[in-house]
């Protein structure tokens, strides 16, 4: 098994697979959630620390997760299956599998509904009709508490992603990556150009790479951490779909560590673009969840091109969800086309169809709905918060003890092969010892402070 190419097929080669899994790490995550994490925690402390965690945890599980793919060949919930019995171990390994893909899907059905969100700005944008408004913040309010429109945008984008997963490795995940990775890259560039032409871009250096000791909380440094594992799509099965398509002959240390740095540049580059627009029209770095969806439409209707400008940005956003929110289905639609022999168009509508429905119900959350709570939070908050807290980082907890610890020593040393033995060694102990001590600490912290939030 572990010397057969998935019946998926395998990516074209290793940047097809670089783009793919880069496409599955940079999202949301990275260009509205980093930059206002970043905003609320002091900038360059946030940052450095975020970096280190992202090489001494997100990195070597992350190259885990690959691996595991890779020997599989299957989907997330088959390979588990199959390497928890090649190494004689108990069947319980295999429900990674499982927790991966039920994460990915219940992320899928409120991710895309702030997918859609962004969608919809994009159009409002380049429309016109949003930065004509006087008062631009409470038009997002206005938007949300719309049903019928966030149903729609929520609706439109479960059809793009849907629709590519449907085109199965070749003619859907290649296709797309191949054109969706270059534009996002193409107008982060764009981007980041006018921002230093804006005045500021100085100031936003100054504020994302200059380290204030006194800003490094322990909230800051726990936040940092958890951001690190989640934004490079751990513990979802994502990355492991990804890595049973890879390649045998290629590289896993050299193609996950490319990997790691793209999606960080990609989250720095961001962040310096937003605070170079921010710091330029005097507005509040510490906007927090609001800065991409309030503050940024105001900077957009003060500026020069701000329409250009603006939809090129949400644009961006847009793409980068949708890269993002393809990986997500992948793991439970092949999982369907393995086990009960569905084409892949069939797959996508099994999986997609709940999840469709399960957004529409987070998407009323926000208006109609949004009198129903879940322990003291709506739907979207609530799976947001699941997943988050609990399922991603308990995925990633397992996966590095199965790899370190479960896992057969001469699977691991043949599937990983690194030349270097001394920076295997080194692997091993990140992935046995480091990384379930850190995940195991944001899990703690992370599941303490919902439950502080829910006795309130």
């Amino acid at each position: 098994m572990a010397e057969n190419k998935s019946i998926h097929g395998v990516w074209q080669n290793r940047w097809t697979f670089i783009l793919a899994a880069t496409g599955s790490a940079v999202g949301l995550g990275n260009i509205w959630k980093f930059p206002y994490m970043a905003g609320e925690n002091g900038g360059g402390a946030f940052v450095l620390i975020y970096l280190v965690f992202v090489a001494a945890i997100g990195i070597p599980v992350m190259l885990a997760e690959v691996m595991l793919g890779r020997r599989g060949r299957q989907s997330p919930i088959n390979t588990m299956k199959t390497l928890a019995k090649s190494s004689d171990a108990s069947k319980f390994w295999g429900g990674i599998g499982w927790l991966g893909a039920i994460a990915g899907v219940l992320i899928l059905s409120f991710y895309s509904v702030i997918a859609g969100w962004a969608m919809a700005y994009a159009g409002k944008i380049i429309g016109g009709g949003l930065l004509d408004q006087t008062d631009i913040p409470s038009q997002f309010g206005a938007f949300v508490s719309d049903p019928v429109e966030t149903v729609l945008w929520h609706s439109l984008f479960m059809v793009m992603v849907l629709t590519v997963v449907a085109g199965g490795i070749h003619k859907g995940l290649e296709k797309s990556v191949q054109f969706l990775m270059p534009a996002l890259f193409v107008m982060l560039i764009l981007l980041l150009g006018y921002a230093t032409t804006t005045g500021s871009f100085g100031e936003a250096v100054s504020f994302l790479f200059k380290f204030n000791p006194e800003a490094l909380t322990a909230d800051a440094v726990l936040s940092a951490l958890g951001h690190a594992f989640f934004t490079l799509s751990l513990g979802m099965g994502a990355i492991m779909a990804y890595g049973a398509y890879m390649p045998k002959e290629h590289s896993l240390g050299k193609t996950v560590v490319i990997i790691g740095v793209l999606d960080t540049l990609v989250a720095v580059v961001a962040g310096l673009v937003i605070f170079s627009i921010v710091f330029a029209n005097g507005l509040d770095t510490a906007a927090g969840p609001s800065l991409m969806f309030k503050t940024l439409p105001v900077a957009f209707s003060q500026m020069p091109g701000g329409i250009v400008l603006g939809g090129m940005f949400f644009i961006l956003v847009t793409f980068a969800a949708w890269t993002s929110a393809i990986s997500l289905a992948e793991p439970a639609v092949a999982w369907m086309v393995e086990t009960a022999g569905f084409s892949r168009i069939k797959a996508a509508l099994v999986v997609g169809i709940p999840v469709w429905l399960l957004g529409i119900a987070c998407a009323l959350s926000q208006n109609i709905w949004s009198d129903v709570t879940i322990l003291g939070s709506d739907l979207l908050d609530f799976l947001d918060k699941l997943t988050t807290n609990i399922m991603l980082p308990l995925g990633g907890l397992l996966i590095a003890i199965f790899a370190g610890w479960i896992m057969r020593r001469s699977h691991v040393v043949k599937e990983v092969a690194m030349k270097n033995f001394a920076l295997f060694n080194i692997w091993i102990v990140m992935i046995r010892i480091v990384a379930p001590i850190g995940i195991a600490f944001v899990m703690y912290n992370s599941i303490e402070a919902w439950l502080v939030f829910i006795n309130k």
